[in-house]
């Protein structure tokens, strides 16, 4: 062979072998992502979920992928968007926010890993066997937004001890609060509890001149994907109505609401990040149980409460983890 040619054919065969190890390597894993919010909703929870994945030795677009599927608040569209998720080749799909989320992936696939994040008990919900030993294709996080409506409602009360008519704001479209309703009713000591649906905006504003004819004296905003997305609407006409109202999570105290107590979601989030990485690195779901925090926080708007007129007692105030002013 002539040097030239035997040039040419060692350079091939260069470039041939590494094109050839690179076709035996494993693909990208790839995590399904379904949530019933918008991305833009989601940016500071999906930093921490991306947290927990590079705690665990994952990055977006170095060693693994994603697949995002995002229902715009419209909780009718979940079951459509998760058939077309497990038709993908997918690692994991993952609902760290949502209850009706993780449903419809449950519903979709018996296969495919889930990582799920859900305010509601996961074994009522059917998408575990228990929390212990989950025995199915589904784990993650429960970080018990209907389980705290006792609590919530004993906070509130500290707070507005002389309301007598309470209204509770639901969404019927979400059923992770089922028993929120129920659970409410057996809080209120006392009280009548007064019911109010909406699943969209106009629908909020309705409730609330509902709220105003009705004289209620305060009002408990359920949990859920809808009115977080909906928060700075329900601060403003709680401001608007003059109702002093309770809420499941921070955020809405941030955007003007009045107290919230819950599970810190950044937290949830993160852990789900951690979950989906060893789903990632071979745990089976069955296997994982289902974590629950141990962290809860009271956040109190000092600003919101002076608008109100609302004098905080000094000891609810100093046991709050987060106040506003």
């Amino acid at each position: 062979m002539k040097r030239r040619e035997f040039i040419v054919a060692s350079a091939s065969a260069a470039v041939a072998w590494p094109l050839a190890a690179r076709a035996q390597q494993p693909a990208m894993p790839v995590i399904g992502f379904l949530d019933a919010a918008s991305a833009a909703e989601r940016t500071d929870y999906m930093a921490a979920f991306r947290q927990g994945l590079f705690q665990a030795g994952y990055v977006d677009g170095q060693n693994v992928a994603f697949e995002y599927r995002w229902a715009e608040g419209r909780y009718d569209r979940l079951p459509e968007l998760a058939a077309d998720l497990v038709r993908r080749p997918l690692s994991v799909i993952v609902t760290p926010g949502t209850t009706a989320a993780a449903q419809a992936a449950k519903a979709a696939t018996a296969t495919i890993p889930i990582v799920f994040g859900v305010g509601g008990d996961p074994v009522q919900l059917g998408l575990v066997a228990s929390l212990n030993r989950p025995g199915g294709n589904a784990t993650g996080v429960n970080f018990f937004t209907t389980d705290l409506v006792a609590k919530r409602m004993e906070l509130f009360r500290e707070l507005v001890p002389g309301a007598k008519r309470v209204a509770v704001l639901v969404n019927p479209t979400d059923h992770s609060n089922d028993s929120a309703l129920r659970d409410v009713e057996t809080a209120a000591i006392g009280q009548q509890v007064l019911t109010f649906e909406a699943a969209t905006g106009r629908e909020i504003d309705a409730a609330f001149a509902g709220l105003a004819r009705e004289k209620v004296d305060a009002l408990f905003v359920s949990g859920g994907t809808f009115f977080s997305t909906r928060r700075v609407q329900l601060a403003v006409l709680a401001a608007r109505y003059a109702v002093p109202a309770s809420y499941s999570q921070r955020n809405f105290v941030e955007a003007g609401g009045l107290m919230s107590y819950g599970t810190p979601l950044a937290d949830v989030w993160r852990q789900v990040g951690l979950y989906t990485a060893r789903i990632l690195k071979g745990a089976k779901p069955a296997d994982l149980p289902v974590m629950q925090p141990t962290k809860f926080e009271l956040a109190i708007n000092l600003n919101t409460a002076r608008a109100l007129r609302f004098d905080v007692p000094p000891m609810l105030l100093a046991r709050a983890d987060e106040v506003i002013e």
